[in-house]
């Protein structure tokens, strides 16, 4: 069973609603498009609904079935078994929104000409009735000829009346051919005349066996007749005998446009006329309501000016609700891990392989850990906002200001969901139909900053920020610095869409289509599934990276060097502390220790390599440390917290919160007794953090996406060259402001 229908129609709440937890996200065969599939068991023996297990596979949210995007092209060659899919499924369950049924059926009348049988849930009633609408539900199916059910997934209503539509549609086989005709006759001839000549193209004496048009659905063939330039067409010029197939299609399209008229007309022309004729005398509206308090509440988000302020404060509000809410969740994670450090400590001596897990995996695996609470919270802010219809007013609002930098307000979502992770983001300008504004998103995405750097935000402007309060307390300097690095990016992407705009990528920014969805109250389940899976997949990610650099950054600084000295000293630290030795005792085996160990840091592979790059990052008020930490982050920006850790001799068991690392950076002094963490070089280390490229999975999608390696060494070589030059222009000003 397969799940299409509109964007915001609550088709993921329906997924959640039938399928649960049982889910599974993979790739479609042969493509990049992500795809979820669903385990739907059979309803319990007391309820009517599902008599057996069904895998429901969920499309992405698209308004129609004319594939000019990957998206779209998934979504035809899944529903019509063509491409790499490998049949047909056995049902097709479309969701609507209740409240917009004419504008739905565009997409039903598409599905419609496919073959399998189709099963219409017209979502959100709850909203319908609220709207008085009514709906005459026997008369709509019986014009379409398919079941029709009215459900609402938020509140469970009407579910098992969909289970029991969906098993008799089951029961019906597919039809050869499609069971609509929506477009004019003289359409289908040419239709059937270009396979006609496809098939005598591919079977005669010349090129026997080199293509077929086998598996080519009519509906295929006729996106690929209709849309001109769309993926159908390309897909169809990739097959051999490639120049007398683009003269065959260009022969059907000039005898459909001699009696049909201009192509770009006659399919939306037809399926409008049709939805029209269904829905008329069906859906009744209550003509009598004054405007509703929706209408009044849209007036103010989507206001030019007021609706920009709405937004800079919900933005404010999110990030400064980070900056506090995490913190008690936080200390969990750092209490826990410092506990898992100790029982190894109390277990084995000091050495290689004591330092190794300590400082290596479960510093690498503690130091994922501590950031999860920060990023959940991040993603339910976010999910919230999605699911209540406001980041879709958002999208409207910003569509003008985004045309004027080239982009529309398709590239709104993309960019948001950047700001979890930059891999999603990529993934999710697909929805995005020209090349060239996907492209440009797809470049700029990196530079919103996403969760890894939370990190460096909050350990920089904790041990640097001072913790002043404003507006009575309400706001903090902390929170206003993690907003000004959070607006950074959006701004630099900005004079970056202009430069592209003007030279690698000109064009005009292509109209912006989207429907503004009810506003609704989110549902927590599906908002905890999507923070759940989200956290899930970045720890995921993230954590073998981390544990991978981890270690290699702990060998790193651990050879060459004789760690007898060390050993012993760090042994005999050990015993004075279960000896109960004084406090003076303590701190001079401590302050010998930690000599120790700085000289063999100094001798390590780490240290040398830190002493080779520091004239490079000197002029950003770096030392050879914070340039090692920067170095070792390329795998995932977050791990310089535990590189940070590993130089400063405290061990990778640290986090942005970790006290000793906090005391380290302040107490570190260049040799002439001057310290080098100063206001002016945490923020330069912040803007560095907040521009550079440092993520090899945003760089690998980039590639993925893209086809060519040309568009990541792009992006990385414009992201780190901007990073540079605002890091050395912050820590320049910033230097001359303290002086002055």
């Amino acid at each position: 069973m397969v799940l299409i229908g509109h964007p915001n129609t609550g088709k993921s709440t329906l997924f959640n609603a039938l399928a649960g937890t049982r889910t599974r996200t993979g790739n479609y065969p042969g493509v990049t498009v992500e795809q979820k599939i669903g385990a739907v068991p059979p309803s319990p023996a007391r309820e009517p609904g599902f008599a057996r297990s069904w895998a429901l596979i969920d499309l992405p949210g698209t308004y129609g079935l004319a594939p000019r995007s990957a998206d779209e092209l998934v979504a035809v060659d899944v529903l019509t078994g063509s491409g790499q899919a490998t049949r047909q499924p056995d049902v097709i369950l479309c969701v609507a929104n209740a409240t917009l049924v004419e504008r739905s059926l565009f997409l039903v009348s598409q599905l419609l000409e496919l073959g399998p049988p189709v099963v219409l849930a017209l979502n959100m009633s709850d909203a319908a009735e609220a709207q008085r609408i009514e709906i005459d539900v026997r008369s709509l199916s019986e014009r379409l000829g398919i079941p029709v059910v009215m459900v609402s997934a938020t509140r469970g209503t009407g579910l098992p009346e969909l289970r029991r539509a969906v098993e008799r549609a089951a029961e019906v086989a597919s039809v050869e051919g499609g069971r609509l005709r929506v477009l004019p006759q003289a359409c289908h001839a040419a239709i059937a005349e270009l396979r006609e000549g496809l098939n005598g193209l591919w079977h005669s004496a010349a090129s026997a066996g080199s293509g077929s048009i086998e598996g080519w659905s009519d509906y295929l063939l006729e996106r690929a007749v209709l849309d001109v330039g769309g993926q159908a067409e390309r897909r169809l010029c990739e097959l051999p005998e490639s120049a007398t197939v683009i003269k065959l299609l260009e022969q059907a399209r000039r005898a459909v446009a001699q009696q049909c008229g201009p192509l770009a007309e006659v399919d939306s022309n037809a399926r409008i006329r049709w939805a029209r004729e269904m829905s008329a005398g069906v859906v009744r509206r209550d003509q009598a309501i004054p405007s509703c308090w929706t209408d009044r509440l849209d007036g103010l988000l989507t206001h030019r000016i007021l609706g920009l302020l709405i937004f800079g404060l919900l933005m404010l509000g999110t990030f400064q609700l980070i900056s506090t809410w995490a913190q008690p969740l936080v200390n969990v994670c750092e209490s826990l891990q410092g506990r898992a450090a100790d029982l190894v400590a109390a277990a084995m001596p000091p050495g290689m392989l004591r330092s190794l897990l300590i400082d290596g995996v479960i510093g690498g695996v503690g130091g994922v850990l501590v950031f999860v609470p920060q990023i959940a919270l991040l993603f339910l802010l976010i999910s919230i906002l999605e699911d209540c219809g406001y980041m879709a007013r958002a999208a409207f609002l910003i569509d003008r200001p985004m045309a004027a930098i080239g982009l529309s307000g398709k590239s709104f979502l993309p960019l948001v969901s950047s700001f979890a992770c930059a891999v999603p983001g990529i993934m999710a300008t697909r929805t995005i139909e020209h090349w060239r504004d996907r492209l440009m998103t797809i470049l700029v995405a990196p530079l919103m900053s996403c969760s890894a750097r939370l990190p460096v935000y909050f350990l920089m402007t904790t041990a640097l920020i001072p913790p002043q309060r404003y507006a009575g307390g309400w706001v903090t300097l902390h929170g206003l610095v993690l907003l000004g690095m959070y607006l950074l990016g959006p701004l630099c992407a900005i004079a970056v869409c202009l430069v592209l705009r003007h030279t690698m990528l000109k064009g005009e920014a292509s109209p912006f289509v989207l429907e503004l969805p009810e506003y609704r109250w989110p549902v927590p389940r599906v908002v905890l599934l999507r923070v759940w899976d989200a956290v899930k997949a970045f720890v995921y990610r993230a954590g073998t990276l981390i544990l991978t650099a981890t270690i290699l950054i702990w060998f790193a600084g651990y050879v060459p060097g004789d760690r007898t000295n060390h050993n012993r000293l760090l042994a005999e630290l050990e015993r004075l502390r279960d000896a109960g030795a004084s406090d003076e005792q303590i701190a001079a085996e401590e302050d010998a220790v930690n000599r120790e160990a700085r000289a063999l840091l100094e001798q390590s592979l780490l240290g040398r390599a830190g002493h080779m790059i520091e004239p490079l990052v000197k002029p950003l008020g770096w030392d050879w440390r914070i340039g090692v930490g920067a170095i070792a982050s390329f795998p995932a920006r977050e791990v310089i917290i535990a590189t940070l850790g590993t130089i400063y001799s405290l061990g990778a068991d640290v986090d942005e919160q970790s006290s000793g690392l906090i005391d380290a950076i302040r107490g570190a002094e260049w040799p002439d007794g001057r310290p080098v963490y100063t206001i002016p070089v945490g923020l330069s280390i912040m803007v560095f953090f907040a521009l550079c490229a440092q993520c090899v999975s945003t760089l690998l999608v980039i590639r993925r996406e893209t086809g060519s390696w040309r568009w990541p060494v792009v992006c990385f070589v414009y992201m780190t060259t901007l990073a540079y030059a605002g890091a050395w222009l912050t820590y320049q000003v910033g230097t001359w402001i303290s002086s002055s």
